[in-house]
């Protein structure tokens, strides 16, 4: 991959709406002018390479919902340990996002695209590293690792791999299509942004025929490869264009100066909430939705839907905030996702949990790109690091505190539910040890996936892990996890006396289990029900803050040989005021 380090390449042809006929960018000591013309065919196909970055990341995120189970079922996971893992793919996000945004101007687009194939690729082989790990005794362990904590690290190492490579494309990719559209960057970013639930939407229909195949969980990982392939090859020998900001002369100094402003660390703040409740809670939904329908595939078949909506509305940005402007978009959006948690939190049946999560997805759809948007549009000079910025953000709320608090939510409520209405059935199926992932948070002994799982299968999961086990030449005895599950399930629960095996009091424990599963879900949404509340009246106080300085204006970098001590000002007026 290069990088085009002389300057961007011409765009030539008719002005079209989004660009203002006559404007470019400011330029210094010959520097090139930011391209506000027609995009060149070179610039349409780095537009949707940039596309393809998203669909990867959406097929990976997607796919590692719905083999959640999968993992916990193989490995004893608890919920818990399952969002922190989850989480571990969104906090390299995060980081890489902040870190890579300090350079992006400098370095250019091309070789940190190269960089992030790099890290989607290693994040493939360590991932699925985890089986052969976990069946290693303590005596072959590679690098001290075996077992159910060794499985645990090459998931987490795996999937903040994983995170890197996306980190690194969103870094890229958000200020890299500013560049190319500088005159409609809400619209295109929301454009940009369809990659993601296209992604999702194509995981989710892999996992439902992966599902119905019996495919291993392995292979299901692997899928998000084939579009990491594809970007990669169109972004080959292409020649990137520099930065608008870099283009204007803007210093990393004057870059940092953009952060003195309130308005944009209380966006950073909102962009955090938007982490959490967007990503945090889509870790998620699959799962408990697929609980509250009693049926895993309704989950998954709801999860494809709602990311449709996604898909189709974000090319239909444009036209929305020219009606009631950005903020009034986000406003709207915060109170649908409200009030979808709400009623997912205590919908009965199929029609009305379709309806609930609707409500839920349209909510979500424009929150994103849009919160972008707005940073770009009110902060040009901060360019890539101000995007950077508030991006990582996002990811980090979503990794360090979505995906795992809502683990830990499901947890708390399940295990508060069992011991009130079953404790025995509680002391059967609980890990052994009681976790917290966040310090904050009391510790609880959630229930064991693998325990569960054992129970919702009759069994039937042991023995064909048992019958593989004896297919690959190995012996019961040579894996400790399953040899004691095994124990477990047969002989000996731990709490009985006389000695006896779970199995005997399955059809017993079955349904208490089944009702505290389906109480720790939708407790779960209830609780985080409240993070789009406040993001709404955080994005009222916008509007109103914006009213009284005169309505909502986009600014645009414009062709004033701009030097760092001036005002930049300028641009259009911005889709409307709310």
């Amino acid at each position: 991959m290069s990088t085009h380090n002389q300057g961007a390449d011409r765009f030539t042809g008719q002005t079209p709406p989004d660009r203002v006929s006559g404007i470019t960018s400011g330029t210094t000591s010959g520097s090139p002018s930011v391209p506000l013309g027609e995009p060149t065919s070179n610039e349409k196909t780095l537009f949707w390479a940039s596309f393809l970055t998203l669909i990867a990341a959406g097929v990976g995120f997607s796919v590692r919902g719905a083999i959640l189970g999968n993992w916990s079922s193989q490995f004893g996971f608890t919920q818990s340990e399952l969002g922190t893992i989850t989480g571990g793919g969104l906090v390299g996000f995060g980081i890489t996002i902040i870190v890579f945004s300090f350079f992006v101007d400098r370095v250019g687009y091309g070789p940190l695209m190269a960089v992030a194939f790099l890290f989607h690729l290693s994040s493939a082989v360590i991932t699925l590293l985890a089986s052969y790990i976990f069946g290693l005794t303590a005596d072959h362990a590679l690098l001290g690792l075996h077992g159910k904590i060794g499985a645990y690290w090459c998931l987490y190492i795996g999937m903040f791999l994983f995170a890197l490579g996306n980190g690194t494309c969103e870094a890229v990719i958000n200020p890299l299509t500013a560049t190319l559209y500088p005159r409609n960057k809400t619209h295109w970013l929301n454009i940009l942004h369809a990659g993601w639930p296209g992604g999702l939407i194509l995981g989710a229909l892999l996992g439902l025929v992966f599902e119905a195949l019996k495919v291993r969980w392995e292979i299901q990982m692997a899928t998000f490869l084939v579009p990491t392939l594809l970007y990669g090859l169109l972004m080959v020998g292409r020649r990137f264009p520099r930065s608008e900001a870099s283009a204007a002369g803007v210093s990393l100094g004057t870059m940092l100066l953009e952060f003195a402003s309130p308005v944009l660390l209380f966006l950073v703040v909102l962009h955090a909430l938007v982490g959490y409740v967007e990503l945090g809670t889509d870790s998620w939904i699959s799962n408990i939705t697929g609980t509250i329908m009693a049926n895993k595939s309704y989950g998954l078949w709801l999860f494809i839907w709602t990311s449709g909506l996604m898909f189709f509305l974000r090319f239909f940005a444009g036209p929305i905030v020219h009606q009631i402007s950005p903020l009034g978009l986000l406003f709207f959006s915060a109170l649908l996702g409200c009030s979808g948690l709400l009623l997912l939190g205590r919908v009965e049946g199929i029609l009305l949990c379709i309806l609930a999560a609707t409500v839920y997805g349209m909510g979500k759809t424009f929150l994103w790109p849009t919160m972008l948007g707005v940073v770009s549009e009110r902060f040009p000079r901060g360019g890539a690091l101000t995007l950077g910025t508030v991006g990582g953000v996002g990811m980090l709320s979503a990794g360090l505190l979505g995906g795992p608090a809502i683990g830990y939510k499901q947890d708390y409520a399940a295990t508060k539910k069992l011991e009130q209405i079953a404790p025995e059935t509680y002391k059967r199926y609980r890990a052994e040890k009681a976790e917290a992932p966040l310090p904050l948070l009391p510790p609880i002994a959630g229930l064991d996936g693998s325990k569960v799982a054992s129970l919702l299968s009759e069994g039937k999961n042991i023995e064909a892990d048992i019958q593989a086990l004896q297919k690959s030449g190995r012996t019961l005895s040579e894996d400790k996890n399953l040899e004691g599950l095994d124990t477990w399930w047969a002989t000996d629960d731990g709490i009985s006396d006389p000695k006896k095996g779970a199995s005997e009091s399955a059809s017993k424990d079955e349904p208490p289990v089944k009702e505290a599963r389906l109480e720790g879900g939708r407790m779960a949404l209830t609780w985080t029900a409240a993070v789009p509340a406040t993001m709404a009246l955080g994005y009222l106080l916008l509007i109103l803050y914006f009213r009284s300085k005169g309505g909502y204006t986009a600014e645009v970098l414009t062709g004033h040989g701009a030097k760092d001590d001036e005002k930049f000002t300028g641009g259009t007026e911005g889709p409307g005021e709310y």
